[in-house]
């Protein structure tokens, strides 16, 4: 298929036409030239596929698949290669199902613990996001199918999702809301991507040119093509030429009519509508050129998978006395209603008809130690006095008890956002009763984004489970009893209350204007500036063996901003278990001149370790690592100075750390004035080379040399003396001079340091 030949062929009325979905789900095909229809479908942890009665919140069954761990879990993982895993599974369904293009990942940033879509997104921390949905891109692309990175850009909020406008500075965007994006173009080569419904700054992403087309294409380089959220075009005219090439669902024809008007009034040019043609059927082709109905999907095989890709993602939150694992001739109470019917996904676009499901207690069956109690309803969140104390009951005659517990569908889903951070009151009110009557209490958690734990004094164990998938209860058995020893690590902050949250005086917005008042300080970058105490910090996770690290050696200590930096660490499993840990890199500017955190995630690594073993870990780093971005440049700049490389157990826990300096090969360009503060100068060497006579002579003529009457004062007179000209404007030497210097003569000097 020639793809510019058969543009040449398309009436302009042809051309139109395949700017929009036939359907809900399909392209419009143009017969008489021999181009079909391609289907594309939700996902991105299983496919979603609707064959009739379609929409987009999950409401309407789709066909029998499987639903491996969602984003929120699969990023606890901090593994790449499960990752991938999960892309391949999911590229094999679709090309079994003849769907050309899964609508996922989803990346977006988890700003505040509210958003009703954190289930779906993986991270706070943009490297992580961008590292693992590459990964995920990946592997669905290795199946010659397509991927659709969503949603772009700075959606992090469900409340008014379609009319919203996030108003985000240009630092904030490159720095926290860019960058997985950013991958999943350059790394991934995605071949879609999906714009956002909200405005950015202003413009609705669905016809932001810049975002569309400048960013995107002219500086990313990306080659496919970008389709609407379903519903999110406003001006289908302004999207052509902004970039958004494909609108979906259907539009009736009454979105290609006025491109066709458009173009004829000459509003539009017709070259819009030919290379938006031409990129959807670049992508299309791609996928017809390689299609394989016949690919194998082995729906067993895939639940096995999710069941084993389940375990690696749950975080060990908490082990007092060792509790964990449990042995298998203990008697256990189970207790909750998520035991025998878990919570495993989340709701709307992204939601799986699972071909079947696995519970804590169908992984138990076999176990004849095990009893179980309700303890809690989804139905209402108050608390049952007879189930409670059916649960007090069975944990009070067990040697240890076991609650999973966590958020109902209705708490968390596509759509709106959560309200507050709270548990079901049912559920926290049987925790505390259960742990009263046990004092060998273990909590297992079903929940897609953070909650508050008033109750985490009183139990021995926690493991967060997150959303795992239909086999989710297998993976929890296997790693309750140490089948499996828990690796997970968690890839967003857990505050002690939303209160606590940076975004949390303005998360949602007034009106329409959601204002990113927080800045770059999203998650541990804002905890760990203010070193305020979280329930449990970025990157954390417990172990059911231990690891020491040692040897951290770094390529040079001194670098420029061009060259790489290798890092390497070795890590020895000190515990009497085989394990994985996760080595975190962080970088740390020392002294920098704009508000940077203290630490960023630049690099991460699990290994696997038997006991006694020791292997050495390795990062390299480049200028990306070092950088912030600078708003004077419109670029990443890297200033002179020291740098902590350090590595840690999470953002709270740093094993090792080295101080290295790196220097820039990009030197600003400063502009002074006679308004120019004397701070400001002396940090210039030009400046100073032009202005040390001048400031002598001024402290002199001040008075500013004079000592004091006895050591004390004249060290307070010299330091007032100090402070009082370092924020002096230059202009203010006229004045204090006595007329020996004019205010000419200061703006020749100025320009003679300018010009130096």
């Amino acid at each position: 298929m020639d793809v510019k030949k058969l543009v040449s062929q398309m009436t302009l009325e042809e051309k139109a036409s395949l700017l929009s979905g036939l359907d809900f789900w399909h392209t419009k095909p143009i017969e008489r030239l021999g181009i079909p229809s391609v289907m594309v479908s939700d996902g991105p942890h299983g496919l979603r596929k609707q064959d009739d009665k379609a929409d987009h919140l999950g409401v309407n069954d789709s066909i029998k698949a499987v639903c491996l761990p969602t984003a929120c879990a699969s990023a606890a993982s901090f593994d790449r290669d499960l990752l991938r895993m999960i892309g391949e599974a999911v590229g094999d369904a679709c090309q079994h199902e003849q769907v050309a293009v899964n609508l996922g990942p989803a990346v977006n940033i988890k700003r505040s613990p509210l958003c009703g879509r954190n289930f779906e997104y993986f991270s706070e921390d943009p490297y992580l996001a961008a590292q693992l949905s590459t990964s995920l891109i990946k592997g669905v692309q290795s199946r010659h199918v397509g991927t659709s990175v969503k949603h772009f850009a700075a959606n992090s909020q469900e409340h008014r999702r379609m009319s919203s406008d996030s108003v985000v500075d240009e630092r904030t965007l490159r720095e926290i809301y860019y960058p997985a994006f950013e991958s999943a173009v350059k790394e991934g080569k995605t071949w879609t991507v999906m714009c956002s419904y909200n405005r950015l700054n202003g413009e609705f992403a669905s016809q932001h040119r810049g975002l569309l087309t400048d960013l995107l294409r002219g500086e990313w380089g990306f080659d496919g093509y970008v389709v609407s959220d379903w519903g999110a075009v406003s001006d289908r005219v302004q999207g052509v030429h902004a970039g958004l090439d494909l609108e979906m669902p259907a539009s009736g024809g009454t979105n290609d009519r006025r491109v066709v008007e458009a173009v004829q009034k000459g509003i539009l040019d017709e070259k819009d509508v030919d290379l938006a043609v031409e990129r959807i059927l670049t992508v299309h082709k791609r996928y017809w050129d390689h299609a394989k109905p016949d690919t194998p999907w082995d729906l067993e095989a895939q639940h096995q998978l999710a069941r084993r890709l389940a375990a690696e993602c749950m975080v060990l939150l908490k082990n007092d006395d060792g509790i964990l694992p449990l042995k298998q001739q203990e008697k256990v109470a189970v207790i909750g209603k998520f035991a025998k019917e878990p919570r495993f996904q989340g709701g709307g676009s992204s939601h799986i008809n699972c071909f079947k499901t696995e519970s804590l207690m169908d992984a138990l069956k076999d176990n004849p130690h095990i009893t179980y109690a309700q303890g809690y309803d989804i139905i209402t969140e108050e608390p049952d006095d007879a189930l409670i104390a059916e649960a007090v009951s069975a944990a009070a005659g067990a040697d240890k008890a076991v609650i999973v517990a966590g958020l109902p569908d209705a708490f968390e889903s596509e759509g709106y956002d959560r309200t507050h951070m709270r548990m079901p009151a049912c559920q926290v009110a049987l925790i505390q009763a259960v742990a009263k009557a046990n004092p060998n209490t273990v909590v297992v958690l079903y929940n897609g984004s953070p909650v508050e734990m008033p109750w985490i004094a009183s139990v021995k164990a926690v493991i967060e489970g997150y959303l795992g998938g239909q086999a989710v209860g297998g993976a929890t058995k296997d790693v309750l009893w140490g089948d499996v020893n828990p690796c997970g690590r968690l890839p967003e902050s857990f505050p002690h209350k939303l209160e606590d949250n940076p975004s949390y005086l303005t998360y949602g917005g007034e009106g329409d204007v959601a204002v990113y008042h927080e800045g770059v300080f999203v998650g541990y970058r804002y905890y760990d500036k203010k070193k305020m105490d979280v329930l449990f910090p970025f990157g954390y996770g417990l172990s059911y063996t231990t690891f020491a690290y040692s040897n951290l050696r770094v390529s040079a200590d001194t670098i420029r901003d061009t060259d790489e930096l290798r890092v390497s660490v070795d890590v020895t499993n000190t515990g009497a278990l085989a394990g994985k840990e996760v080595v975190q890199l962080y970088i740390g500017d020392c002294e920098s001149t704009v508000f940077r955190p203290v630490r960023e995630l630049k690099g991460f690594e699990k290994v696997f370790l038997a006991p006694g073993e020791t292997k050495t870990v390795s990062f390299t780093l480049d200028k990306r690592a070092f950088a912030y971005w600078n708003v004077q440049l419109h670029d990443w700049h890297v200033e002179s100075g020291d740098f902590t490389v350090e590595i840690g157990a999470s953002s709270r826990h740093i094993r090792l750390a080295k101080t290295i300096r790196v220097e820039s090969t990009v030197e600003l360009s400063v502009k002074f004035t006679v308004n120019s503060i004397f701070l400001d100068l002396m940090k210039s060497p030009k400046a100073m080379a032009v202005l040390a006579p001048l400031i002598n002579g001024v402290m002199q003529s001040m008075g500013m040399d004079q000592a004091g009457s006895d050591a004390a004062s004249a060290a307070i007179s010299k330091d007032m003396a100090e402070a009082m000209l370092r924020y002096m404007p230059l202009r203010t030497v006229a004045s204090f001079s006595g007329g020996q210097i004019s205010y000419d003569q200061l703006c020749f000097l100025v320009d003679q340091i300018n010009n130096a």
